[in-house]
């Protein structure tokens, strides 16, 4: 090995004295340098190759050499897992240019077949049959009722005036009035509209559920205070006193109480971690998102959305499924793009609004859903509020009792379904049952996308269900509530 490099090296030697002695070399200099350069991947190969300087992409493409005749490498290509590329933002971006030009298009195409339907005034009266009379409001006014009878059930058990089973059974029954009242007034008063009925359920169930959790914490803490000794509770609560804190039965009041009701919360807790300061930058911008994005919601159903659900009636009455298909896959699009807007709009804007506001510290009003794998992973990650309820008040307390994961699972969406046909059902003054029977066939999709897909074939199942799942159900129930509100006159006429 030392002979042979030796010898190259004194015949590097020789041919750059005779290329200088010779003014630049001639034929003779010529060979012998071709020969050193073919001779060079030879040697290379035995590792005397000369060093490699690597160019800017991490390559060894510029040699210390004459000539370096090597250009390939072990590499996979960019598409295959085995090669670690992962920035497809490119990709990324021409899927968004290309969504936003398809649904230009039949955006343009609505325009020039329907002209301009937004019409704001529209709205209104979809709220609102009589400007004088407004039983929607009203009826969110008189939940007042509910909250104060629930605020001193809770003064009377802290005072211990009252049992725990008195408690128990009047707290059932405020609960109960909780959901009957209002859907009694729903059926029955004529001057309701449906978005008006459905507001006002809406806000009942939300009131229901803080009750139900207001009610559970209290309990908690009085058990709490029954188990711990005098001296060891004395020397708590004055450590939380030093430090601020709000300890039981000091949490009793109509203050405390309200800030929870209007708080962006489903969970109740004696503290709740708050912000330092109201950011007015932050507000603004939400305020302003919350503004243009209802306007937005608003004109894409108008224009959008109520034309298609307009022409699905005939292919409904007909029963023609390829037009029902064609009709579905066309609704898909523009329910799937409010559906969208709606969660930023709820979850992100107004949320984040009332939270500031407030100052309410945890934001944490959902996950990235987006990436769900399975069904149960994007429905723990998509509502963080009524997750977190169904997880403490619900599913926790139905396995702390001896029922099993599978058995409290189904109950969760079995109450899901419930409320779900709840504000749906009772404003459109018919029973369906598809919001309901949409809800638990979560529960099979869910085995069924968790046992055959993984990874991005159970992101894309999720996504596909999401897509044609809502349409399919908005369909149904704009079909029956128009067959059973206007067919029959139709027909007569």
């Amino acid at each position: 090995m030392g002979d042979r490099s030796g010898a190259g090296s004194s015949r590097r030697r020789r041919t750059g004295s005779r290329s200088s002695g010779q003014g630049g070399g001639g034929p003779a200099a010529a060979a012998e340098d071709v020969r050193d350069a073919i001779a060079g991947p030879d040697v290379g190969a035995r590792g005397d190759a000369p060093a490699l300087v690597p160019d800017k992409d991490g390559d060894a493409g510029v040699s210390s050499g004459p000539l370096d005749l090597r250009c390939h490498r072990l590499q996979d290509s960019l598409f295959s897992s085995n090669s670690g590329f992962s920035n497809y933002r490119g990709i990324l971006n021409w899927c968004v240019v290309m969504l936003i030009l398809s649904n230009a298009r039949l955006f343009l195409e609505n325009l020039i077949k329907y002209g301009i339907l937004v019409d704001p005034i529209q709205v209104v009266s979809m709220f609102l049959k009589d400007p004088y009379s407004w039983p929607a409001p009203c009826l969110i006014i008189v939940a007042n009722v509910f909250i104060v009878a629930a605020f001193h059930i809770e003064k009377c058990l802290a005072a211990g005036t009252m049992t725990e089973q008195v408690g128990l059974l009047l707290h059932v029954a405020n609960l109960v009035t909780i959901l009957c009242f209002p859907a009694a007034v729903a059926l029955l008063d004529k001057s309701i509209t449906p978005m008006g009925s459905a507001l006002a359920l809406t806000a009942y169930t939300i009131l229901f559920l803080k009750l139900f959790s207001y009610r559970d914490v209290n309990l908690w803490c009085r058990q709490h205070r029954a188990k711990s000794k005098a001296a060891s509770a004395g020397k708590k609560a004055s450590g939380d006193s030093a430090q601020g804190a709000v300890s039981y039965p000091d949490n009793l009041t109509y203050r405390d109480l309200y800030y929870f009701i209007f708080a962006p919360t489903l969970c109740y807790e004696l503290n709740f971690p708050r912000s330092p300061r109201i950011r007015k930058r932050f507000l603004l911008r939400r305020l302003f998102e919350m503004l243009f994005f209802i306007q937005l919601q608003v004109g894409l159903v108008q224009q959008w959305m109520v034309p298609t659900i307009q022409n699905s009636m005939k292919p409904f009455r007909d029963m023609d499924y390829s037009r029902i298909i064609e009709r579905l896959l066309k609704l898909a699009v523009p329910n799937h793009l409010i559906w969208l807007i709606f969660f930023y709009w709820l979850f992100h804007s107004c949320l984040n609004a009332v939270a500031e506001l407030m100052q309410f510290g945890d934001r944490e009003f959902y996950r990235d859903w987006w990436n769900a794998e399975s069904v149960n992973y994007f429905w723990q990650n998509w509502n963080i509020p009524v997750h977190k309820w169904c997880l403490r008040h619900f599913y926790k307390p139905l396995v702390r009792r001896g029922n099993s994961k599978w058995m409290a699972r189904t109950g969760v969406f079995l109450a899901s379904a419930f409320f779900h046909e709840y504000v749906l059902s009772i404003p459109l003054r018919m029973f369906r049952l598809w919001a309901f029977t949409a809800m638990m066939a979560q529960v099979p999709l869910a085995w069924i996308v968790g046992r055959i897909f993984q990874g991005n074939y159970g992101n894309a199942a999720v996504w596909l269900t999401l897509i044609i799942g809502q349409p399919m159900a908005v369909l149904m129930y704009v079909h029956d509530y128009y067959v059973f509100n206007y067919e029959p006159s139709t027909a007569g006429a």
